[in-house]
């Protein structure tokens, strides 16, 4: 399902980015596999530079590598690699993608988002925080894994200033067009987010409302998970948490803040529904938002989270809003369930 309705450590001096941007040699066809390397050195946006920056001025100019500043590219460490040099993992594995497909024999991916394997980079980044987050609120230990598998991703190929998720293929393809949607890692996590919804109840969103929740999930995942890796390494956020997408909305939108959605627009249920499944869905991202806020990350999250295994392909807000109740009772109790209850009160769901 689309994610718009549309219709992108320590943080590098500029010295040291000017010296690692220069891109990385595609292998000749004989070239041997390296040994090894399940992790490497990338650079990323966190989440994207809009964020890391607070310059909402930015612009994409045609994907020129100087139209973000240096300092908003940050060194990570990939993990989970499968040691061929591609970006193929145990979590995320880069399918197909426009351009050469990035590869490395010394274990660095440092390209700049002029080049096509930037975009490659991001992808894989994201899609394995994605799961490694899920992972550490206890999915596949204490909790039941969600998604853990390598999730396909198609980068730059969709020719469209969208992307999509498709539970029949199992794949999320990132459009381009603008902004390329991969460069802003809170696009992929949202159209993660969907891949997380399909694989703990299949053929999710068979309603308005289910299809809104949906879209109300990977707005909230993408912020959580933005969130989450920013903290991780040490990246300011310098723009209000709320606001989805800054980076890649900034090419069809001319409000400031630039976002594509928010997760505290003020809507109310059943005032403010209008029948479109992300314009009704920031009624749902918003309670999720007002859990995270009085319970924290974690414990919102796991709740969150685990209560999609028991929503039906079609809820309705109702009945997903008393679901998400009674996860917070069997987890942590009853005054946890009484913040989640508010939380749909006072958006009129419950």
């Amino acid at each position: 399902m689309a994610s718009k309705s549309w219709s992108s450590c320590v943080a590098l001096t500029s010295a040291a980015v000017l010296t690692l941007v220069a891109g990385v040699a595609a292998p000749a066809a004989d070239a041997k596999q390296p040994a090894g390397g399940t992790t490497a050195k990338a650079l990323v946006f966190i989440p994207n530079p809009v964020q890391s920056s607070g310059d909402e001025s930015l612009t994409d100019q045609k994907d020129s590598a100087t139209a973000v500043p240096r300092g908003d590219y940050y060194q990570v460490t990939l993990t989970d690699l499968d040691g061929s040099g591609y970006l193929r993992g145990t979590w995320a594995n880069v399918r197909s993608a426009t351009g050469t497909p990035a590869y490395t024999t010394n274990g660095t991916y440092f390209y700049n988002r002029h080049d096509d394997q930037f975009e490659q980079v991001m992808a894989y980044f994201w899609g394995t925080q994605a799961q490694k987050y899920l992972q550490s609120l206890g999915f596949g230990r204490d909790l039941p894994p969600v998604n853990a598998e390598s999730q396909d991703y198609k980068v730059d190929q969709y020719g469209l200033d969208n992307s999509f998720s498709r539970d029949d293929h199992d794949t999320i393809t990132l459009g381009k067009g603008g902004v390329d949607d991969a460069e802003d890692g809170e696009v992929i996590v949202h159209e993660t987010g969907h891949a997380v919804h399909d694989a703990q109840v299949p053929g999710f969103g068979s309603t308005l409302e289910a299809g809104s929740i949906g879209e109300a999930f990977g707005d909230y995942f993408a912020v959580t998970v933005g969130d989450w890796v920013a903290k991780q390494y040490g990246v300011p956020v310098k723009e209000p948490l709320a606001c989805v997408a800054d980076w890649d909305s900034v090419s069809y939108t001319s409000i400031v803040p630039h976002c594509l959605r928010r997760l505290d627009a003020g809507k109310h249920y059943p005032a403010d529904v209008v029948g479109e499944v992300h314009a009704d869905g920031e009624i749902w991202s918003q309670a999720l938002f007002q859990i995270r806020t009085a319970l924290g990350p974690a414990v919102a999250d796991r709740i969150i989270i685990d209560a999609q295994f028991g929503f039906a392909p079609g809820t309705s807000f109702a009945a997903a809003a008393q679901q998400t109740v009674a996860t917070a009772r069997a987890l942590y109790g009853a005054s946890q369930a009484a913040v989640v209850q508010k939380a749909f009160a006072d958006r009129g769901i419950l």
